[in-house]
């Protein structure tokens, strides 16, 4: 059982708690920037590049050619995983303060049983 208590608090450490969020943020927020680039910029450049021709349709295909849908939903995505990483740190810092907050049992007697003994031997002299 003490291999497994040990993982455990190696696994809820501060450190690699928060080294785990920040990849898993990283690669949300890499997916919002890969589809603003590829979804969002690169069509609005190359479009009218392409198609520069009649001013008319130019209009149209600037905005019939980004792929804003796609981009929200990365944005949407991101906002998921950034929420439910909040409420598992939360979790984490929730069971923590717990065991922080646990009353270590006393090894002896209390204080008070202490001083009762001293004062019946005291009677009893």
């Amino acid at each position: 059982m003490g291999f497994l208590k040990e993982f455990k608090e190696f696994a809820v450490k501060g450190n690699v708690v928060d080294l785990a969020i920040g990849v898993i943020i990283g690669a949300a927020f890499g997916a919002i920037v890969s589809s603003l680039v590829s979804d969002v910029i690169t069509p609005l450049l190359l479009t009218p590049a392409l198609k520069a021709a009649q001013v008319q349709e130019l209009e149209k295909l600037i905005w019939n050619g980004v792929a804003y849908g796609k981009f929200l939903a990365a944005v949407i995505n991101f906002m998921f995983v950034a929420f439910v990483l909040f409420m598992l740190v939360k979790g984490i810092n929730k069971l923590k303060k717990k065991e922080e907050e646990a009353p270590a049992t006393p090894a002896g007697p209390t204080q008070e049983e202490l001083l009762a003994e001293i004062r019946d031997l005291l009677k009893n002299k």
